[in-house]
């Protein structure tokens, strides 16, 4: 992870310019940037609607196998990485997710072949906006520093929306 955040914070910002609005290949190079800084070569990003079906709705995705794609378009607060940490309003971490699904993760999600994996929620204030999950193909603790950096990008990030 290179130390400097701003960048990253930068185009995250740039790319979602629009909010919740936002083309769908912003939210991929808001993704993409932060993929790059963490050297992860997977992720999602999930946004949330209070007012809607209060559902995580993918955004943007990279590494995602297609035989995936019907469980991660749609996902139930409470339900695998993402929407636990939707639900608990905290980081989710799993250091090898081929090993251990550390009790929140889905027996399909080993068919991703991540292993290390950190995922946090979106929020404005108190207002879950979303979800961004990165991952490693290699088992992985993310540090005290990559996670603080990941929440900072989140704030940016939902403070787009």
């Amino acid at each position: 992870m290179n130390s400097d955040i701003a960048p990253v914070i930068e185009k995250v910002e740039a790319a979602l310019t629009e909010g919740e609005n936002s083309p769908p290949e912003s939210w991929q190079a808001a993704l993409e940037a932060v993929l790059a800084f963490f050297n992860c070569p997977t992720g999602t990003i999930h946004t949330y609607d209070a007012g809607g079906d209060k559902m995580l709705h993918l955004r943007a995705h990279r590494g995602i196998p297609e035989e995936l794609m019907p469980k991660v378009t749609v996902i139930p607060i409470g339900k695998g990485i993402a929407g636990a940490a939707a639900e608990r309003r905290e980081a989710v971490e799993l250091c090898n997710l081929q090993q251990d699904l550390g009790g929140v993760a889905r027996e399909d999600a080993r068919k991703t072949n991540v292993s290390g994996s950190i995922a946090i929620p979106l929020l404005k204030g108190d207002d879950l906006k979303g979800t961004l999950g990165i991952g490693k193909f290699e088992p992985y603790d993310f540090t005290e520093a990559e996670e603080k950096a990941l929440w900072e990008i989140g704030a940016k990030m939902a403070g787009c929306l």
